[in-house]
């Protein structure tokens, strides 16, 4: 898997925060075949996310604003494993729902992407109060775990995920 431990930035990220990793490979060398790909996953992730339930409002993600196709980051890491990185932007800075809409983002990825996937979630900077402390929250896989066992928010969840045709 990955080395996400050198705090290096990706590409077009305007984050800033401590907590963004890029990935190495024993060559690091880019090709075009390789830019290609990770555009056509960024696409594809951008597709999978844009269309979720916001927990309040009778509206997406996309239509929102809060996921934006320029706020889907990927890297690739070695042969078939890659970094992606989502940046999503809260409704309002202090939105109470934002963990929420964190943990939905992750899920559906989490369905939809393989384990050969580093996946980051973060609230973009400047853009909520308590954005840290989410972020926290968001990408720690025991609180994650935690907060599916409890069934009124799991079925939150699967509410925003539901498809809508």
């Amino acid at each position: 898997m990955c080395d996400l431990s050198n705090g290096d930035s990706i590409p077009g990220s305007t984050s800033g925060t401590s907590h963004m990793h890029a990935c190495h490979s024993e060559s690091e060398r880019t090709t075009n075949f390789d830019d290609t790909e990770c555009e056509q996953l960024q696409q594809l992730i951008f597709d999978l996310i844009r269309g979720i339930e916001d927990p309040e409002k009778p509206s997406n993600l996309e239509d929102l604003d809060v996921v934006n196709e320029q706020d889907v980051f990927v890297k690739k890491c070695g042969e078939e494993e890659f970094f992606v990185r989502i940046e999503f932007i809260p409704t309002v800075p202090h939105c109470s729902l934002a963990p929420l809409i964190g943990l939905c983002i992750r899920s559906k990825l989490q369905r939809s992407l393989t384990e050969k996937y580093k996946l980051d979630i973060f609230i973009k900077k400047g853009t909520h109060s308590t954005a840290d402390e989410i972020n926290k929250q968001i990408n720690d896989k025991e609180r994650i775990a935690a907060a599916m066992e409890n069934p009124n928010l799991r079925k939150l969840v699967e509410k925003c995920l539901e498809e809508n045709y």
